[in-house]
């Protein structure tokens, strides 16, 4: 069984304005800088009765690369290697709009051109991590990705029980899922 630390990158302007990111690469400002180092000393906290961390992986976009970068730095964990199907889940043409711009030009269940669905995300999501799961039997590995991509995540693992569209994802915050013969299973947010 593999454990994996699936963790929300930090804070960027979007965050702080409430704007949808999607694949859009903004970086994270100070707050999210400081967010990355808190969850990294909590993570290094935990190892005591948890036990160490095996590897960390991240989303190619700067946003989760550098709060990777900083975790993996207060674990003494080598570079983060990047796995391209934790990206963001691409929201097409609500990329770069307030929440608020988002319910005007869309409401009532327009579809958004561009908008990846659950399932594609899914798709893309899970044999990355159960390729990671294989290379880390038995093993502890943390995961920093993007709310759309946790909270969809949440989702499946919880048969449908945790509510994933519309969740919010603190930055920095962490969700322990294990991998073993049933797939994906939520352990516990930390």
């Amino acid at each position: 069984m593999t454990t994996f630390g699936i963790v929300r990158h930090g804070e960027t302007e979007w965050n702080a304005q409430q704007r949808v990111q999607g694949r859009t690469d903004i970086p994270l400002n100070d707050t999210g800088r400081a967010q990355a180092a808190e969850t990294g000393a909590r993570l290094r906290a935990e190892q005591v009765t948890e036990g160490p961390w095996d590897a960390i992986v991240s989303s190619p976009l700067s946003r989760a690369h550098e709060t990777a970068r900083i975790i993996a730095a207060e674990l003494g964990l080598p570079e983060p290697e990047l796995v391209a199907e934790l990206a963001e889940r691409a929201h097409g043409e609500i990329e770069g709009l307030s929440f608020e711009e988002r319910a005007a030009r869309f409401a009532g269940g327009v579809p958004v051109p561009g908008l990846e669905s659950r399932e594609e995300v899914l798709d893309r999501a899970l044999p990355s991590l159960e390729a990671l799961a294989a290379r880390h039997p038995d093993g502890r590995v943390l995961v920093v990705s993007h709310g759309g991509v946790i909270s969809t995540l949440l989702h499946h693992s919880s048969g449908g029980a945790i509510d994933g569209p519309g969740r919010s994802i603190p930055n920095g915050s962490v969700r322990e899922f294990r991998w073993g013969l049933g797939g994906l299973v939520l352990r516990s947010t930390v």
